[in-house]
């Protein structure tokens, strides 16, 4: 049919929202959509973490290797990372990535005197930039139990000395580079319970029924001896109630079906970015994908988005 649109309007509910973790519904959509936004969550969300170390003085147990990729792996306040550009292409540094607009500096100096074992964490890297630096896993700001992460123990006599240089970068690359802990999403089941079915059972029938789902989805009326639905996001698609109900020869007990167009978010972040901005940021990322495509219709090639261009090619 020709002139007909398939054009969709997508709606999203929030429903819980802290700094690490994000829940949040979906609707009116397909899951080649909800999939990715959950793949560009993972993968294609840009932030910073340490690229390039140089160790000036080593003498810990630990070999350059092993400390430079402990480095890598600490998570960096990223909130500056969608404005800065990819080393590679960056103008200003000829591409080597070591310029105010594609990097930042970390310095680190430790040394043991003591007779105490002298643990040299993320707390001790100096930035360049006071906007870039380890993410604070703190309960509160002047929490001194937190010592941040773990990059070595020194003993007397022992250093360490480094520099360090951080650069924006996609979970593609590198998973250091991801600013998700966790992205998950399911579809929203649906629940219909026979009544009619269910009133040829005894109490103790239906309390064995409503038992037989491994999460807490059903429960029985105290008042009116019923079972009734709790908590229908609690559902797994395992089928047991299902399969308990054929047991018990009462097929058609209760219908489960997943809603094709509606799904429910859970996110946690690593603390590079807020759960929310890392949603949004995907958002803008798949966006500027999906105009890439429209481009790409015209004959104009991927090389020539600059930061598109490089999402379009994997990097």
């Amino acid at each position: 049919m020709e002139g007909k649109s398939y054009q969709r309007f997508p709606r999203v509910k929030i429903r819980e929202m802290r700094d690490d973790y994000m829940k949040f519904e979906l609707r009116d959509t397909d899951s080649s959509m909800a999939n990715a936004l959950r793949r560009v969550m993972i993968a294609e969300v840009p932030t910073i973490a340490i690229d390039l170390v140089e160790i000036e003085v080593n003498s810990s147990v630990l070999n350059d290797e092993f400390i430079a990729h402990r480095l890598g792996l600490i998570p960096l306040t990223s909130e500056r990372a969608m404005s800065m550009r990819f080393s590679r292409d960056c103008d200003a540094c000829d591409g080597d990535g070591q310029c105010e607009y594609c990097s930042v500096e970390f310095h680190l100096r430790a040394r043991c005197i003591g007779d105490q074992t002298l643990d040299v964490t993320s707390k001790d890297l100096i930035s360049s930039d006071h906007t870039v630096v380890p993410v604070d896993y703190s309960d509160s700001p002047g929490d001194s139990d937190n010592r941040g992460i773990i990059i070595v123990k020194l003993r007397r006599g022992q250093e360490l000395r480094l520099r360090a240089i951080a650069r924006k970068g996609i979970g593609k690359d590198h998973a250091k580079w991801s600013p998700a802990a966790t992205v998950t999403f399911m579809y929203e089941p649906e629940i219909h319970i026979n009544e009619d079915l269910m009133e040829t059972l005894t109490l103790e029938e239906k309390k064995s029924w409503a038992d037989s789902s491994p999460t807490k989805v059903f429960d029985l009326d105290p008042n009116t001896q019923q079972v009734v639905v709790v908590d229908p996001e609690a559902y797994t698609y395992d089928d047991e109630v299902i399969k308990k109900a054929e047991a018990m020869g009462k097929p058609g007990l209760v219908e489960i079906y997943a809603k094709e167009d509606s799904f429910i978010f859970t996110v946690e972040s690593t603390g590079a970015i807020k759960a929310s901005q890392l949603v949004c940021n995907a958002i803008e990322v798949l966006k500027q994908k999906l105009d890439a495509v429209r481009l790409s219709e015209d004959t104009v090639e991927a090389d020539d988005f600059g930061e598109l261009g490089a999402h379009m090619r994997g990097g």
